[in-house]
């Protein structure tokens, strides 16, 4: 393109700027024309505030486990998970301290109770985010143990679901909760649909990007997270709906710790978002 029209004028339009140093956009089209962050949105009125809760006091992570987070945030992006031994190691043991059966249950309750006083106040759908399918559908039994009345195996039936894929070797537990192309555009449509009984899904990576359901109003985040991948998740819950007060990440495994610790090397965009995300906590 250069070479064809050296005297155009490049734009580049950006939402979520990759790099934490934020240096590839800028290198490639030149210093910032405007940024219009998630600050400016909530104060035009395209966006509605983000909240935070920490329920870390509610259901601890071990000593182990905390530093097993820190260790993984210190050395690598998610995204470089899959390509290090070392990193996959280390993965491995987070994901069995997280997903071990006593905490799954303390999960699956505070689960229950948070999300039942929530609707109580302002009825809307959820999300919770799991760091492996096994933990995911470890996660929906005890939940659905609790309230059976929330399963059904009609995929358009029940309160809550999995949004999934799943491998031959993954045995049947997680194999169940596969879904195909079409089941998972069924079940978007009923969760974007406010009158729809779907009101919980369970995720691991599917729907943290590109998915619009304005009436959800609580994200659970029980998964490592940090970066361009954790402010693409937050915005699920930030979508304008009727007259919906905000959107409330709950926090079970510290992702706040990390999002302190990388304020200062983010880009201003990420940045601003971070200033909104502590000043409604405070």
């Amino acid at each position: 393109m250069r070479d064809a029209l050296p005297n155009a004028t490049y734009l580049g339009f950006t939402g979520t700027p990759i790099e934490s140093t934020d240096v590839n956009t800028p290198a490639v089209f030149g210093n910032y024309v405007d940024i219009y962050d998630i600050a400016q949105a909530v104060e035009d009125g395209a966006t509605v505030r983000i909240y935070y809760e920490s329920r870390l006091a509610k259901v601890n992570l071990s000593a182990e486990g905390k530093k097993l987070v820190e260790d993984l945030d210190d050395e690598l992006e998610q995204e470089d998970l899959t390509n290090t031994q070392k990193a996959k190691a280390k993965w491995t043991q987070l994901e069995a301290l997280v997903g071990s059966p006593d905490r799954i249950k303390n999960i699956a309750k505070d689960i229950v109770t948070h999300f039942e006083q929530r609707q109580s106040v302002f009825a809307g759908k959820g999300m919770i985010v799991t760091m492996s399918r096994r933990i995911a559908a470890d996660l929906y039994e005890a939940i659905t143990k609790l309230k059976p009345e929330w399963h059904s195996d009609d995929l358009k039936k029940g309160t809550i679901k999995v949004v999934m894929t799943s491998a031959s070797a993954d045995g049947p537990q997680i194999a169940k909760h596969h879904t195909s192309k079409t089941q998972r555009r069924t079940l978007a449509d009923r969760m974007k649909d406010p009158d729809d009984e779907l009101k919980l899904v369970i995720v691991r990576d599917m729907w943290l990007t590109g998915f619009d359901a304005p009436s959800m109003h609580t994200l659970y985040i029980d998964k490592p997270m940090k970066g361009h991948n954790l402010m693409q998740a937050i915005a699920r819950v930030n979508r304008v709906y009727l007259d919906k007060p905000g959107g409330l990440i709950v926090d079970y495994l510290g992702i706040a710790s990390d999002l302190k610790k990388h304020f200062h090397s983010m880009p201003m965009p990420e940045a601003k978002v971070i200033r909104l995300f502590y000043r409604s906590r405070q």
